[in-house]
């Protein structure tokens, strides 16, 4: 019997490691055929650049990493079946999804985010260094293979929602290097195993993948941490989509009407053609199929009831206003010079520290913009904790007690700066503020001067952080193409000429990289 068992287990073994080499030997042909395609056309065309740089694009090209070829196998996944991409700032973290056999999502791989801007909530206006969230459709022509910051993919920001809100900005991006200013980074061997999984849906008939950002996971400690924020209405209304996908495993059908998001809409039982939608109208009629409708139902119940518990017990809520810019994972920050989180979760000193000897999932740029504060923008004093998730605590007729702030009831008031902050918490200085209430104690002690820092344009990078001299621009010395990210053992060299069209691009029209930016992401 058991050797019986033993026989079994390595057909079991050998099965894997068939279906995983003729995933990577069906890629391979299909690159090496569809390379040749591209390079016809080209000569038809005449000199056509874009599909030159197309078909002989080496980053862009670069196959789908062993590692996750034998994922897929074990997780019964195909190469060219669908992805959805879900991402979170507060835990800074982008998900690959990928249809399974059964018909149902699977999560394939999680990555670090190594750099996001702005703050929790979504982007309003261009300019304001938000990072988009909510519901997004990606198809091949936003594909970037000609990006500067190695590979990227447009957000498809701004969507229906966004115009009817009238929502400003362009470009935002997933891409490359570690660097942003509105955008989500990676690093360029993370981009380049998202690009290829991309790539490769495309190549099985997927027309688009599904883009999901949010603040952070929608769970109800989350939820209730910042009951107080004013998005909060807008994180309600997507968490509804978050339980949608979470209760089903399938890719939520997204509409828009009345300026508002709805999800896996169909058309009444007496209806005879489907309902349009259009962002800025009127609901049409539609239902949610029960067995949707039941499940989610039950979900929100269960999430409310912990939330009201939760709020009630007192939990804290997170600040407002904390001018920082952004976010990064925990594993990058501890690899860098004073590094921090900044709005992402893990950044007390203990937790970088045990990280610091893990292996980073990719090369972080010589320079990089880490979060810090933001000393030219002027803050506001976030508020207490509340038990109701539609008010904010309002300032008291009385002094409150020591080491609680307060939301003030005047718009005009500002917090206190960082390093006055700092002066009067150790007990060396105080601030006094006109505009505050008369009944409010003078500060005893001046306060401590500080020296001057020059303002940094916002359109620029903040201060810089170098974690190894480069002699050359980053352009120049970065290598053609980078390894994939493995987990357990290091980087792999860059792939080979031979193999340098495996995977290679679907056909895109010769306009298509029009509307790329490649001079500018």
């Amino acid at each position: 019997m058991a050797s019986g068992h033993i026989r079994r287990v390595g057909v079991a073994k050998i099965a894997r490691w068939v279906w995983s080499s003729d995933l990577t030997h069906r890629t391979l042909v299909r690159a090496l055929l569809t390379s040749a395609v591209l390079a016809a056309g080209v000569m038809l065309a005449g000199c056509d650049s874009d599909q030159i740089s197309l078909a002989q694009n080496a980053k862009a090209n670069q196959p789908v990493p062993p590692k996750l070829v034998a994922a897929m196998a074990e997780k019964d996944m195909d190469m060219q079946s669908p992805i959805l991409v879900r991402l979170f700032k507060q835990e800074a973290e982008l998900e690959v999804w990928k249809q399974t056999r059964s018909g149902q999502f699977a999560l394939l791989k999680t990555y670090p985010i190594c750099r996001w801007s702005g703050d929790l909530g979504p982007k309003i206006r261009e300019g304001d260094r938000q990072a988009p969230e909510g519901f997004y459709s990606i198809n091949p022509s936003q594909m970037n293979p000609q990006s500067a910051y190695y590979l990227s993919f447009n957000t498809g920001y701004p969507n229906a929602f966004d115009k009817s809100l009238g929502r400003t900005g362009s470009e935002l991006m997933v891409h490359g290097d570690c660097s942003s200013r509105g955008c989500y980074a990676m690093t360029d061997e993370q981009i380049a195993e998202i690009y290829s999984l991309g790539r490769e849906s495309f190549f099985g008939g997927q027309r688009a993948f599904q883009f999901q950002a949010y603040p952070f996971r929608m769970t109800a400690v989350n939820m209730a941490k910042h009951r107080n924020n004013p998005n909060m209405p807008f994180w309600k209304m997507i968490k509804v989509g978050n339980d949608h996908f979470e209760v089903t495993k399938q890719e939520p059908k997204v509409d828009f009407c009345e300026k508002k998001y709805v999800f896996d809409a169909a058309k009444p039982a007496d209806a005879t053609r489907d309902p349009v939608f259009n962002a800025s109208a009127k609901c049409p009629a539609y239902v949610i199929p029960e067995e949707i409708a039941s499940a989610v139902r039950e979900k929100e119940q269960r999430d409310d009831a912990e939330m009201a518990k939760l709020a009630a017990k007192g939990t804290p809520v997170a600040r407002l206003n904390t001018g920082i810019d952004g976010g990064m994972n925990a594993i990058f920050a501890s690899k860098i010079p004073e590094g921090n989180t900044g709005l992402s979760e893990g950044g007390d000193s203990q937790a970088l520290q045990s990280m610091s000897l893990a292996r980073a999932p990719g090369t972080i740029p010589g320079t990089v913009n880490p979060p810090r504060p933001n000393l030219a923008v002027q803050q506001e004093e976030p508020v207490v904790a509340t038990t109701s998730s539609t008010t904010v605590a309002r300032a008291p007729s009385s002094t409150p007690p020591a080491g609680t702030r307060v939301a003030s009831a005047n718009a005009s008031d500002k917090s206190e700066g960082f390093l006055s902050s700092f002066a009067r918490k150790v007990g060396i200085g105080g601030t006094a503020d006109a505009s505050q209430p008369a009944a409010r104690p003078q500060p005893q002690a001046p306060v401590v001067a500080a020296p001057a820092r020059p303002k940094v344009a916002e359109t620029k990078p903040q201060s810089v952080v170098r974690v190894a001299p480069k002699a050359e621009p980053k352009q120049a010395a970065r290598p053609a193409l980078k390894p994939s990210v493995t987990d357990t053992a290091a980087a792999a060299p860059a792939a080979a000429t031979g193999t340098q069209l495996a995977g290679s691009a679907p056909v895109v029209q010769s306009n298509s990289f029009d509307t790329r930016f490649s001079a500018v992401k």
